[in-house]
């Protein structure tokens, strides 16, 4: 295959950036290739990415040196507009790339501007809304749609202009498991069956490893290894838990899926161990921190967002929420916050109703971080962020600030403009904003988006010694594999329902589309993290 695309000597600083963004990258892409990027948060995926249609450095500015040539074309002399007729663009945000208020003028509004006739247009959306399960949405304002509903539009948008090269920054961030798996399948056979060129950032590895030909590993704006995956998971300083579980084992060649992964066990008899004890719950005994009893919202008459959900929540307890996108998860906790009020029902906090107060009046007690970070970025550099929420509630204390900002591991961005830092970045800078107050209630979005494992560790770390100080937390997620190390409970919403609830080990085991790796390795196992895989093989092993 000849290449595509070719970065050489490419070397990048942002504006008012001392350090670059990217460093002497050289990287060959080949025509039909599907190439996989990964690598820290901040450490120069998204830029490059940015680098293939011209964004960079057209719209950010900056200092750009070495050769970017994409079909032959220099990019940084052509520019986006040309290059737009090439390189679809998928971004981090789909909350930043939208135009139009309505789904369907949405996803046709860039064949309108690419004067795509009428007819040809009418059947490329009613494809992609298909392909995408996106038609019962085709008439939906954008504004009442789940994150992963507008990543989704945001994805048929690019697709329907039937680009030569697909470039999609993180794209199954905000989607369910199901919707991940179903995107993935849908970007391999287009890879397949029309030659696309597919090149794909993410930090959710364990989605991705199997569907591409070569991963492209980044660090410090470095490329350090660009291989074919097995060979570049050398280089990964934390891995997806069935490749950590494989090293373990000795495994060879290592799974880049489960289906790979169950050539490895098959010889294993059946299995018949105790089933692993649940995590013990907050102790019943307190009082709750949090209760909702039978809350209904609905955006439109027809269905209803919420209905009649009820939940608990002690302090020192950590309450997961996952379902399909959609299902009314973050509906839930806006109106646990007051940015909603529900149409029934209530919501007690602390012994108090909660509805009818305003948001900013439960803003120090009850702290909410939204999947869009950027909603409470408004300071002209990270310290301020902190500092302005402090003032607000009369709290000011440096010790407090650069305590928070040593937490999150943003000490060296303190001076940085916000939304000049990566996506990442800027959901770590969101989160001091929010915490620094020590609210008793922390209400999380997909706090982990585009976070690399390194920092989801560290967030962890953070999390579970609030929990240990009495703080309550509920965090709304698609990353189960998260769920599973820091909660307590878990509650499965389904179209605005609750389909099941219950302890964290007892629940995920039995739920397929929400199970983590190793549960849907050894099924029926009780089995749900590295640890508990390997010392039940141990047993196997010692019983043999």
């Amino acid at each position: 295959m000849d290449d595509l695309i070719r970065l050489r000597s490419v070397t990048y600083s942002y504006p008012n950036r001392e350090k670059p963004a990217l460093q002497s990258v050289d990287l060959s892409i080949a025509a039909g290739e599907f190439l996989l990027v990964t690598g820290q948060s901040g450490s120069g995926k998204s830029t490059m990415l940015r680098t293939l249609n011209g964004l960079v450095p057209h719209f950010s500015g900056g200092a750009i040196s070495g050769d970017i040539i994409v079909r032959d074309l220099p990019v940084v002399e052509v520019g986006p507009t040309v290059m737009s007729k090439y390189v679809g663009f998928v971004s981090q945000n789909p909350e930043a790339q939208t135009i139009l208020e309505k789904v369907e003028p949405e996803i046709a509004f860039a064949m309108e501007n690419a004067a795509v006739p009428a007819p040809e247009m009418h059947k490329r959306v009613a494809d992609v809304l298909d392909q995408l399960n996106l038609t019962a949405l085709r008439s939906r304002s954008i504004a009442t749609l789940s994150g992963g509903e507008r990543q989704r539009v945001s994805i048929a948008s690019a697709l329907v202009l039937k680009p030569e090269i697909l470039v999609l920054d993180e794209p199954t961030s905000q989607l369910d498991p199901q919707s991940a798996a179903e995107l993935l399948h849908l970007l391999r056979d287009l890879n397949n069956n029309l030659g696309l060129t597919i090149v794909l950032a993410e930090h959710r590895l364990d989605r991705v490893l199997s569907f591409a030909d070569r991963l492209a590993y980044f660090e410090n704006g470095r490329l350090i290894a660009h291989e074919s995956v097995r060979k570049s998971l050398v280089h990964i300083p934390q891995l997806p838990p069935m490749i950590e579980l494989a090293k373990h084992q000795a495994w060879d060649p290592i799974p880049l899926n489960l289906e790979e992964a169950r050539r490895h066990i098959v010889s294993l008899p059946p299995l018949d161990l105790p089933q692993q004890a649940d995590v013990l719950p907050a102790d019943t005994d307190v009082l709750p921190l949090l209760e909702l009893h039978d809350i209904t919202y609905s955006y439109t008459p027809k269905r209803p967002a919420l209905d009649r959900v009820s939940l608990e929540l002690r302090p020192g307890e950590v309450l997961a929420i996952v379902g399909a996108n959609g299902s009314g998860k973050s509906t839930l906790l806006r109106c646990i916050v007051g940015l909603l009020q529900p149409a029934s029902g209530d919501i007690i906090f602390d012994g108090r109703s909660l509805l009818g107060h305003d948001t900013a009046e439960l803003a120090r007690q009850i702290a909410y971080l939204p999947q869009y970070p950027d909603d409470l970025l408004f300071a002209d550099s990270v310290y301020q962020e902190l500092e302005i929420t402090l003032r607000n509630h009369d709290l000011y204390s440096e010790d407090r600030i650069e305590t928070a900002l040593a937490g999150l591991n943003l000490v060296e961005y303190a001076g940085d403009y916000p939304r000049d830092l990566s996506t990442g970045q800027r959901q770590r800078v969101a989160l001091g904003a929010i915490t620094v107050t020590r609210p008793q209630l922390l209400l999380l979005d997909e706090p982990t988006r585009g976070q690399d494992a390194q920092i989801k560790q560290q967030l962890l770390s953070i999390w579970r010694d609030w929990k240990e100080e009495g703080m309550g937390v509920i965090i709304v997620t698609h990353d189960v594999e998260l769920s599973v190390q820091l909660a307590d409970r878990v509650l499965i919403l389904s179209e605005g329902k609750i389909e099941s609830s219950g302890p964290i080990r007892s629940v995920l085991a039995k739920a397929p589309a929400f199970a983590p790796q190793v549960a849907r390795l050894f099924p029926g196992s009780g089995w749900l993290t590295v640890d508990d895989a390997v010392s039940g093989l141990q047993k196997i092993q010692n019983a043999a």
